[in-house]
């Protein structure tokens, strides 16, 4: 910067050849200089305080985008981000729908060792053995007299557990504090409950979570804070969950059956009341999955919802209601019965010749395979096709449980005319117990779609009218007389207008074909017939029982009984008051098997050579 002389010569002379005084140009000068230099110390101050109100600015906005930011978004539980952190929100109870608890949280204790610190490590593997049994001594030794620096004992374990490794005296024994989940009922709802294990954990926390069931499908919801710690509240009934267990685990024994499942299902709704899969296991303490052997072997398996069965011929009132709805035929419309029937290469057979014609009441009530193939034709196999998808049939159930997608029903790729024959009265389609409550639930809703859930109380839109309300009452009342005079005559229980019907279908090998002596035994049912509330599937895999020296597989003898000692039982339960008239048979004794004329139909394709 060049700087101007306070007493410029030339400015000088000039003055002094007017006689001006010098000194006022100096003066001058000097003012000049002074507000050049307040100027630009202004400037340099204005730039300062422009750039601090940016940062301000710039501040006070991130601060203020990310208060919108967590405003606008979903509540989530923080996690931890090492293993030591601490787990801060508690994971909400399960209830039923009376609010009786099925699962909550236990504070615990796990215990560790940091064998470095030990004092005498093999005096401590010896205590710890002789506390856990479930330890190996000889381990335990190997393990403390190692290089090893840190392991754990136990995960959790009890008060006096806790107290007994206390009293071993070892400085390099040490507790941590957790929470564990508990099932107070045990193995009551267990498949339902599915079960937990941990996540991230610590010695100081550990994170529970979901592993199976409606435990894994709400593990968000459980662990989430914004929910204020409540509860949530399933559709099934504790008390009625008892008896139902109660009553499969009776059944599977007096009929010698392999497994056993149950649905009890509110129509109106699509609440499951009860669910049962036999055998089923203590979610406090779940087995490990099963490496070999068939899926339904290890008591994780859910049978209701991911078993895949022929249902046999509980099958049959789709294509009977299908065809009333479209005005085909009527309950007393006479039916072709006469057997054998040939399709293709293949013949359809009854188990008993019921003449040249049966009326459409008749076809359900005695099962005849041959005479539901020809309702199935005048059906046509696209419209069937269409109704048995309407009905729920061709994809997983939509109910609240992370095993649900693994119960995808087995749908013929094709669908010629010996597949409509054969899906008529229940075979080729391989779905679940569930899935045949939902479509037995929408026929007792007045043909109006069921959704199942697990959930008391939530708001659903209403279903589709699959068909008119006047043919689903046809179909339900013929299902009723199927139980007063048909093949369900020992489903009968005084008082309650039990209407269903029976299915009896071979089991498929796995290498293809089915066995001699194996079948699956269903009783599908609802109740009152008069005014339908509720649903009933009881299963029995194998089951078999001796009459008269014979050996009898047939659902009629088998899964019926069962099923109508359930309804003995449960219907008192859900309030139901009994009908009382004078007319309606009395059984005399529970459980007692007798050979009925009109026994369930077998099933039998046979090769045209």
């Amino acid at each position: 910067m060049i700087r101007t002389p306070l007493r410029p010569l030339a400015r000088i002379l000039r003055a002094r050849e007017r006689g001006d005084n010098p000194d006022d140009i100096e003066a001058e000068n000097r003012r000049r200089r002074h507000e050049e230099i307040q100027d630009r110390a202004r400037r340099r101050a204005e730039k300062r305080l422009i750039v601090m109100a940016g940062c301000f600015l710039l501040a006070f906005g991130t601060v203020a985008v990310r208060m919108g930011t967590l405003a606008s978004s979903e509540p989530s539980e923080p996690r931890g981000q090492v293993l030591s952190a601490q787990i801060i929100s508690q994971r909400a109870d399960i209830t039923d729908r009376r609010g009786r608890v099925l699962a909550t949280n236990l504070l615990t204790h796990s215990v560790y060792a940091h064998p470095h610190q030990m004092i005498d490590p093999v005096r401590a593997a010896e205590g710890l053995a002789r506390i856990f049994p479930d330890l190996d001594q000889e381990r335990l030794t190997r393990d403390f007299t190692g290089d090893r620096k840190f392991m754990w004992i136990k995960r959790k374990i009890s008060p006096e557990q806790m107290q007994a490794v206390h009293d071993l005296g070892e400085p390099g024994l040490l507790f941590g504090p957790r929470e564990m989940r508990i099932y107070p009922n045990a193995d009551l709802a267990s498949h339902i409950l599915g079960g937990s294990g941990f996540g991230n954990e610590g010695v100081a926390s550990a994170e529970v979570i979901g592993v199976a069931g409606v435990e894994k499908a709400f593990d968000a919801w459980l662990r989430d804070p914004g929910n204020e710690g409540a509860p949530l509240a399933l559709s099934i009934d504790l008390t009625l969950q008892q008896a139902m267990e109660d009553v499969l685990a009776s059944g599977m024994t007096l009929m010698n059956a392999k497994g056993a499942t149950g649905i009890l299902m509110e129509v109106s709704t699509g609440e499951i009341l009860a669910m049962a899969s036999l055998p089923d296991f203590d979610p406090n303490d779940r087995p490990r999955p099963l490496l070999t052997g068939e899926p339904s072997d290890s008591p994780l398996f859910n049978r209701a919802v991911q078993g895949q069965y022929e249902l046999g011929s509980t099958f049959k009132i789709f294509p009977v209601a299908q065809a009333l709805d479209l005005g085909l035929i009527n309950p007393s419309s006479g039916i072709n019965a006469q057997a054998p029937m040939r399709i293709g290469r293949f013949l359809i057979n009854d188990f008993h010749n019921y003449g040249r014609e049966l009326s459409v009441t008749d076809v359900i009530v005695k099962s005849s395979n041959v005479a539901t193939v020809r309702i199935a034709q005048m059906i046509g196999p696209d419209r069937q096709r269409e109704f048995l998808e309407k009905l729920g049939l061709f994809v997983p159930t939509p109910i609240e449980m992370v095993e649900a997608p693994t119960g995808q029903p087995l749908v013929p790729t094709r669908w010629p005319a010996v597949t409509a024959a054969t899906v008529s009265f229940g075979h080729g389609l391989a779905a679940s117990p569930l899935h045949l409550a939902v479509a037995y639930a929408t026929i007792a809703n007045g043909g109006k779609r069921v959704t199942p859930t697990l959930v008391h109380g939530r708001q659903r839109p209403e279903g589709e009218q699959i068909m008119s309300p006047r043919a689903a009452a046809m179909a339900v009342d013929m299902l009723r007389q199927v139980v007063t005079r048909g093949t369900a005559r020992q489903a009968e229980v005084p008082g309650y207008e039990v209407a269903g019907k029976t299915g009896t279908a071979d089991k498929p090998r796995a290498a293809g074909g089915y066995y001699e002596n194996k079948v699956i035994a269903t009783f599908a049912s609802t109740f009152p017939a008069s005014d339908p509330k509720y649903v009933l599937i009881v299963a029995l895999d194998e089951p078999s029982t001796t009459i008269n020296g014979t050996q009898v597989r047939t659902a009629g003898h088998t899964v019926v009984p069962v099923s109508a000692e359930l309804i003995r039982r449960v219907a008192p339960l859900l309030g139901l008051e009994p009908v009382t008239d004078e007319n309606l048979p009395t059984i005399t004794a529970r459980f007692e098997p007798r050979v009925e004329p009109g026994a369930e139909a077998a099933v039998r394709l046979v090769a045209n050579q």
